[in-house]
């Protein structure tokens, strides 16, 4: 009888107990917010940032100096926990210059359209996926920047996932070893 009674008082517990939703809303960048990839801090990198939450990490995104990166970070199998949301800066309200991109002007990642194959490049000089809460604002961008106008889920894996193009070739690899060898020459002592 009395486990009988334990089981209904523990079973009453638990039917009473609510389930507390995750707060996913946007946290605003500081002077301590790190990239999640880079980790650099995300203030001195100029254009778009994005944050992506994870379920079961409440009030800690993770930061990406890129949107580009963030929307790689989503489409990786290698996820450790479940993505509840995804912000990103909306470009359209964003400071005075690319270099600030604003604050207080996150906008859910799905909801936004992308400027894609811009000459604007993102905080760590890599092509850059460009986010605007309108379609007109993002049209505008392309007129002047170049690039498509185009929604999360039509952005083809290549223009996020491909490394991002490297420098042109600096010389032969003779040329490297020399370089290579005058840095590990010893020094001679200052006289």
């Amino acid at each position: 009888m009395r486990h009988a009674l334990l089981l209904v008082l523990l079973l009453g517990l638990a039917a009473c107990r609510e389930e507390v939703a995750q707060d996913t809303a946007p946290v605003e960048l500081n002077a301590q917010t790190l990239g999640h990839f880079c980790q650099m801090n995300l203030l001195e990198h100029p254009g778009p940032k994005a944050q992506v939450h994870l379920e079961g990490m409440p009030g800690t995104p993770l930061f990406f100096s890129q949107v580009r990166d963030a929307i790689a970070y989503a489409r990786m199998p290698e996820q450790s926990h479940p993505i509840l949301a995804i912000h990103v800066n909306d470009m359209g309200k964003a400071g005075a210059s690319w270099e600030e991109p604003g604050q207080g002007n996150w906008i859910p990642a799905e909801d936004a359209f992308y400027v894609m194959g811009s000459a604007q490049v993102g905080g760590m000089g890599a092509p850059e996926a460009v986010p605007f809460a309108s379609r007109e604002a993002a049209e505008a961008f392309a007129a002047a920047q170049g690039g498509q106008v185009m929604r999360l889920d039509a952005i083809p894996d290549e223009m996020v996932l491909a490394p991002e193009e490297t420098a042109p070739d600096s010389g032969s690899d003779a040329e490297f070893l020399d370089r290579l060898r005058a840095l590990s020459k010893p020094k001679e002592p200052a006289t």
